[in-house]
C-alpha cells in the first residue's frame, strides 16, 4: 500500500503544478493510477475463482463511475487553485458545498459497492475491498489537503 500512496500522491502534486488540468492529461493521469490500482486491489483482495469473474466485473464498474467523481475532483481542485487568493464568504461556502457533496456521492458509491460485492462473493472479499478502497481514498483525501493553500481571510 506504501507504494500506492507515493503514486496518488504524485499524481495529485502534478495536478496542481499544473492547475489548468487538460482532459487528456487527467485522462492520462487516472489510467495509470487505475492499472496501478488494479495491481494492487488484486494482491489485497483474496478472491477465490469461482467468484473473481464476478468480483472483477464489479469492480470495473464501480472504477467507470469513480473515475467520473474523480474528474469532477480534479476540475473542483483547478477551481480552488485558481480562486483561493480571490474567496468571498458565499465562493468559499459554495465551493465547500460541492466537495461536500461530491465526497458524500464516493462515499455512497462505496458502500454500495460493498453491498453488492457482498452479495456476490461473500462478506471478507466485500471487506477487503472496503478496506482497500477507503485507504486509497483516505489517502487521495489526505494528499489533497496537504497541497492545497489555505484561503486568506479577506477583512
Amino acid at each position: 500500500m506504501r507504494k500506492l500512496s507515493l503514486l496518488f500522491i504524485a499524481i495529485f502534486a502534478f495536478s496542481f503544478v499544473n492547475a489548468q488540468s487538460t482532459k487528456e492529461e487527467v485522462d492520462i493521469m487516472q489510467a495509470a493510477f487505475g492499472m496501478e490500482k488494479k495491481a494492487m486491489m488484486a494482491e489485497f483482495v483474496k478472491v477465490d475463482a469461482s467468484q473473481a469473474d464476478a468480483f472483477w466485473k464489479l469492480y470495473d464498474e464501480y472504477e467507470t463511475t469513480r473515475k467520473a467523481y474523480g474528474k469532477e475532483r480534479i476540475d473542483l481542485l483547478d477551481k480552488y487553485v485558481e480562486n483561493y487568493n480571490k474567496l468571498t464568504n458565499e465562493s468559499a461556502d459554495s465551493w465547500t458545498k460541492e466537495v461536500i457533496a461530491l465526497q458524500k456521492k464516493t462515499d455512497k458509491l462505496l458502500i454500495s459497492y460493498y453491498n453488492k460485492i457482498k452479495k456476490a462473493t461473500n462478506p471478507v472479499v466485500a471487506l477487503q475491498f472496503y478496506q482497500a478502497e477507503g485507504y486509497i481514498l483516505s489517502g487521495i483525501r489526505l494528499s489533497i489537503l496537504e497541497e492545497l493553500p489555505l484561503p486568506e481571510l479577506k477583512k
